[in-house]
């Protein structure tokens, strides 16, 4: 594959300390890159980010009027990414948890057209592990495990931000989170058939600044678990209610069994409200599998859709590039 443009996003919030560092590391010359640029999506920051990112040689900073969140910040960036013509983005933290110098290793895979997007792990090579709290990694190995569950996956790592995007991938990512992106955007691309793969790296343990999304574990913990939930509805609707349905009624005629059986007890009686209960469960059970058809076909709706929305953003960052040629 041959790469004309790199763009290296970097979403800061208040980093004023390692945002200059981030940028200077970063690789000019690679390999089957023609040109590297560093966009710097700067998500409200009150303090010197801009200031520092400019002076260390950003090719261009976008800032937020106030702090969207790093979700957004992601999805801004990753659209002036796509207007500034980038082949190829990368995603980078701007707090100098990850090497810049990783970068060449990063996107080899899309340049070697052996995937659509990389992702960096920090537990595949146990020789570059670096000591991470305990609930941190415990936290890491929950979510995987679950993404690699709905997904058939075998990922070692699916919470690290520094990733490379192929334009086509890039293009057919819709992201609707505001908290974070990267359980959103790799559920997103692995049901949208992209290849992706993950490359170990080396990354500090402990990261500082104000762009660090966990600042605490539970929050961040039911924030992603939503997260997930709510692409696993909108990407398998027919076994996400059907599964309820099935649960919910088949809870249902387990109770009610249980019930029929102890009537059938001499001097058994059954209160009346187990009779409701036995019925209601059942009653719920068949309106979530009528939802689930519903929910299934506006589903190949939202294909369409997201097929066209795509279609449309080709066709404006065609016109973006003409325009400035």
């Amino acid at each position: 594959m041959a790469v004309k443009k790199l763009v290296v996003l970097i979403p800061a919030f208040n980093e004023e300390k390692t945002v200059s560092g981030v940028i200077r590391d970063i690789p000019r010359k690679i390999f089957g890159v023609g040109k590297v640029e560093v966009l710097v999506l700067d998500d409200g920051s009150t303090d010197k980010t801009v200031q520092r990112a400019k002076q260390a040689g950003a090719s261009k900073v976008v800032s937020h009027p106030k702090n969207a969140g790093l979700g957004i910040a992601f999805r801004d960036g990753l659209w002036e990414a796509l207007k500034m013509g980038a082949d190829l983005i990368v995603n980078i933290d701007a707090d100098g948890q990850f090497n810049p110098k990783d970068i060449p290793k990063l996107i080899a895979p899309i340049l070697n057209g052996k995937a659509d997007v990389t992702t960096c792990s920090r537990f595949k090579d146990k020789a570059l592990e670096e000591k991470t709290p305990g609930i941190k990694r415990f936290g890491n190995r929950l979510f995987t495990k679950l993404v690699n569950f709905l997904t058939k996956s075998n990922f070692t790592d699916t919470q690290c931000g520094f990733r490379a995007y192929s334009r086509e991938a890039a293009l057919r990512m819709n992201l609707f989170g505001k908290f974070t992106y990267t359980q959103e955007s790799l559920l997103d691309l692995i049901n949208k058939g992209m290849r992706i793969e993950e490359v170990a790296c080396r990354v500090a343990g402990q990261r500082d600044g104000e762009s660090r999304v966990v600042k605490h574990w539970y929050s961040y913990g039911i924030k992603v678990l939503l997260i997930i939930t709510r692409n696993f509805r909108d990407h398998k609707p027919l076994q996400f209610f059907g599964g309820l349905g099935i649960l919910f009624a088949g809870a249902g005629i387990v109770y009610g069994a249980i019930q029929w059986i102890r009537s059938l007890t001499p001097g058994t009686d059954i209160p009346f409200w187990r009779i409701i209960l036995t019925f209601l469960l059942i009653l719920v059970g068949a309106l979530m599998i009528v939802l689930a058809l519903i929910a299934d076909m506006s589903g190949r709706h939202r294909k369409l859709q997201e097929e066209t929305l795509y279609r449309l953003k080709k066709q404006e960052i065609a016109a973006i590039a003409k325009g400035g040629k």
